[in-house]
Protein backbone atom coordinates (compact mmCIF):
# COMPACT_ATOMS: atom_id res chain seq x y z
CA UNK A 1 0.00 0.00 0.00
CA UNK A 2 2.79 2.25 0.28
CA UNK A 3 4.60 1.54 -1.95
CA UNK A 4 1.85 2.18 -4.33
CA UNK A 5 1.13 5.42 -2.57
CA UNK A 6 4.77 5.96 -3.31
CA UNK A 7 4.59 5.20 -6.67
CA UNK A 8 1.45 7.79 -7.39
CA UNK A 9 3.23 10.88 -5.89
CA UNK A 10 6.64 9.54 -8.23
CA UNK A 11 4.07 9.55 -11.30
CA UNK A 12 2.16 12.75 -10.50
CA UNK A 13 5.46 14.70 -9.86
CA UNK A 14 6.73 13.39 -13.30
CA UNK A 15 3.63 14.59 -14.98
CA UNK A 16 3.71 17.85 -12.62
CA UNK A 17 7.06 17.78 -14.37
CA UNK A 18 6.25 17.76 -17.85
CA UNK A 19 3.74 20.19 -17.91
CA UNK A 20 6.07 22.35 -16.91
CA UNK A 21 9.13 21.67 -19.39
CA UNK A 22 11.16 20.41 -16.66
CA UNK A 23 11.92 16.95 -18.04
CA UNK A 24 12.24 13.27 -15.75
CA UNK A 25 14.11 13.35 -12.86
CA UNK A 26 17.39 12.09 -11.91
CA UNK A 27 16.66 8.35 -10.14
CA UNK A 28 18.39 9.96 -6.78
CA UNK A 29 16.09 12.38 -6.57
CA UNK A 30 14.44 12.72 -3.61
CA UNK A 31 10.77 11.45 -3.02
CA UNK A 32 9.29 14.27 -1.78
CA UNK A 33 11.96 16.76 -3.21
CA UNK A 34 11.40 20.48 -5.01
CA UNK A 35 9.48 20.13 -8.61
CA UNK A 36 13.31 21.21 -9.82
CA UNK A 37 14.22 17.64 -8.22
CA UNK A 38 16.47 19.03 -4.97
CA UNK A 39 15.71 18.30 -1.45
CA UNK A 40 13.19 20.57 0.19
CA UNK A 41 14.91 22.92 2.57
CA UNK A 42 14.47 22.30 6.42
CA UNK A 43 12.24 25.45 6.93
CA UNK A 44 9.82 24.75 4.39
CA UNK A 45 9.40 20.98 5.66
CA UNK A 46 8.64 22.34 9.08
CA UNK A 47 5.79 24.83 7.48
CA UNK A 48 4.53 21.98 5.71
CA UNK A 49 4.15 19.87 8.79
CA UNK A 50 2.79 22.37 11.19
CA UNK A 51 0.11 22.88 8.20
CA UNK A 52 -1.00 19.63 8.18
CA UNK A 53 -0.94 18.80 11.66
CA UNK A 54 -3.03 21.55 12.12
CA UNK A 55 -5.40 20.65 9.19
CA UNK A 56 -5.60 17.14 10.18
CA UNK A 57 -6.61 18.21 13.94
CA UNK A 58 -2.97 16.17 15.07
CA UNK A 59 -1.38 16.73 18.15
CA UNK A 60 1.06 19.15 18.42
CA UNK A 61 4.30 17.29 17.97
CA UNK A 62 6.83 18.57 16.33
CA UNK A 63 8.50 17.05 12.56
CA UNK A 64 11.63 16.46 14.51
CA UNK A 65 9.70 14.38 16.89
CA UNK A 66 9.19 11.66 14.32
CA UNK A 67 13.21 11.29 14.44
CA UNK A 68 13.29 10.54 18.15
CA UNK A 69 10.51 7.74 17.91
CA UNK A 70 11.81 6.26 15.18
CA UNK A 71 15.12 5.43 17.12
CA UNK A 72 13.01 4.73 19.91
CA UNK A 73 11.30 2.18 18.01
CA UNK A 74 14.40 0.85 16.83
CA UNK A 75 15.94 0.76 20.37
CA UNK A 76 12.63 -0.96 21.62
CA UNK A 77 13.30 -3.28 18.56
CA UNK A 78 16.35 -4.51 19.78
CA UNK A 79 18.69 -2.99 17.27
CA UNK A 80 22.11 -2.59 17.87
CA UNK A 81 23.39 0.15 18.15
CA UNK A 82 25.17 0.71 15.10
CA UNK A 83 22.57 -0.20 12.44
CA UNK A 84 20.64 2.53 14.33
CA UNK A 85 23.49 5.14 14.40
CA UNK A 86 23.59 4.37 10.81
CA UNK A 87 20.06 4.76 10.25
CA UNK A 88 19.94 8.00 11.80
CA UNK A 89 22.82 9.50 9.82
CA UNK A 90 24.90 10.35 12.86
CA UNK A 91 28.74 9.92 11.83
CA UNK A 92 29.51 7.93 15.17
CA UNK A 93 27.58 5.26 17.26
CA UNK A 94 28.71 7.52 20.62
CA UNK A 95 26.69 10.12 19.03
CA UNK A 96 23.51 7.41 19.13
CA UNK A 97 24.37 6.42 22.20
CA UNK A 98 24.68 10.20 23.85
CA UNK A 99 21.32 10.96 22.60
CA UNK A 100 19.52 7.62 23.02
CA UNK A 101 21.76 5.93 26.00
CA UNK A 102 19.41 6.07 28.36
CA UNK A 103 17.03 3.70 26.16
CA UNK A 104 19.14 1.10 25.82
CA UNK A 105 19.42 0.51 29.48
CA UNK A 106 16.40 -2.35 29.22
CA UNK A 107 19.51 -4.44 27.44
CA UNK A 108 21.57 -5.08 31.04
CA UNK A 109 19.21 -7.23 32.35
CA UNK A 110 19.67 -9.54 29.00
CA UNK A 111 23.92 -8.91 29.29
CA UNK A 112 23.52 -9.79 33.16
CA UNK A 113 21.39 -13.07 32.22
CA UNK A 114 23.48 -13.78 29.60
CA UNK A 115 26.78 -13.61 31.71
CA UNK A 116 24.86 -15.64 34.66
CA UNK A 117 24.15 -18.40 31.86
CA UNK A 118 28.12 -18.49 30.81
CA UNK A 119 28.92 -19.19 34.34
Amino acid sequence: MAVQALREHRIKTLELRMVCGAGALSDDAPVFGTLEGDWPSPYNITLQWRRAVVALGLPKVTFHSLRHSHASALIAAKLDVITISHRLGHSKASITLDVYGHLFKDNDTAAADAIDAIF
